[in-house]
């Protein structure tokens, strides 16, 4: 199976004077930069119709045309993994991922994943980029995702994406009493000596997480953090910059702090508690081909509110 390509983009002047290879990433960013170097060495993404090299200059008001065929992404395998569907039609999908799935495969989980089950589920969006997978949550993370199901729905949604006009709101719980709400503008990058965890780092790029507090317990605080940006780990990585690391979190967790004569139920709870404490609660955007605004919302899953219960048991026993 394969799908033909005709797009066409205009440089526009703050991007002159880079490397046409960049610009392109930069244009088409639904296909990736591998693809898009290997378009351009095969004369399929031309500058004002002329063929030429990646690393080539390309000025502002040039002409970028691309004519490609986009062949079935990857050598991945359709499984029968059961999807938790909450909204679906021809162009999107809208899933609520549970803890454990992983969302794309990748060394060390070659299958089982959302992506197989995608396959499995809708066969043709094979022939999308990455499946239609347009944003991700990290292995343990619960909650919303759309899936595009269509090349135009893809485009779509990843300039939605990009334009930062998607909303996704979503709710922790967090070590450390919370004082207030606030902002979180520190850029995102890889970290200097361990390259699977992000950090806060000069060299990263923009990230801009927004908080505020649900309800504060002795020790914890539940959060609702709204994202501004989408940033691998951003808000694991943001809330452990600014003190307050969520339950749960082996990669970027602190110290556990169980306050006095709390129950034995509770630490046991706190201190075990299988991922990061972190659920995509609420997910809007604007329907990719009809325009419309379209609003989801995931229930809390069950150990997220186990341990919330608890939580709040501790703080009601020790007011007054």
């Amino acid at each position: 199976m394969s799908e033909i390509i005709q797009l066409s983009a205009e440089v526009p002047s703050e991007l002159g004077g880079q490397r046409l290879d960049q610009v392109a990433a930069q244009l088409f960013a639904e296909y990736s930069r591998s693809r898009l170097t290997s378009w351009i060495k095969e004369g399929r993404l031309t500058v004002d119709g002329a063929v030429v090299r990646p690393r080539d200059l390309v000025h502002g008001g040039s002409q970028l045309a691309l004519e490609a065929e986009q062949e079935a992404q990857g050598e991945w395998i359709a499984e029968d993994i059961e999807l938790d569907i909450v909204y679906e039609d021809d162009h999107i999908l809208v899933i609520n991922k549970p803890a454990g799935l992983v969302v794309h495969p990748a060394a060390g989980h070659a299958s089982g994943t959302l992506l197989n089950a995608l396959l499995h589920h809708v066969p043709d969006i094979v022939n999308v980029p990455r499946a239609g997978i347009v944003h991700r949550l990290d292995k343990d993370t619960t909650g919303l995702m759309v899936v595009a199901k269509t090349l135009q729905a893809q485009t779509k949604l990843v300039e939605q994406m990009q334009a930062r006009k998607v909303s996704r709101i979503y709710e922790c719980i967090v070590i450390g009493v919370v004082t207030a709400g606030g902002k979180i503008d520190a850029p995102i990058g890889r970290h200097g000596g361990m390259r699977q965890r992000m950090a806060v780092t000069d060299g990263g790029k923009p990230a801009v997480s927004h908080y505020r507090v649900l309800k504060r317990f002795r020790s914890h605080t539940h959060v609702r953090v709204k994202l501004e940006t989408g940033r691998t780990h951003q808000i694991r990585v943001h809330m452990a910059h600014v003190g307050f690391p969520l339950v749960g979190d082996q990669t970027y967790g602190g110290r556990f702090r169980i306050p006095p004569a709390a129950s034995p139920t509770m630490v046991e709870a706190v201190k075990t508690f299988p991922r990061q404490a972190l659920h995509a609660r609420f997910l809007a955007l604007a329907h990719p081909i009809t325009g419309e605004v379209m609003k989801w919302e995931s229930p809390l899953p069950d150990d997220f509110v186990w341990l919330l219960s608890l939580l709040n048991q501790d703080r009601e026993s020790f007011i007054g």
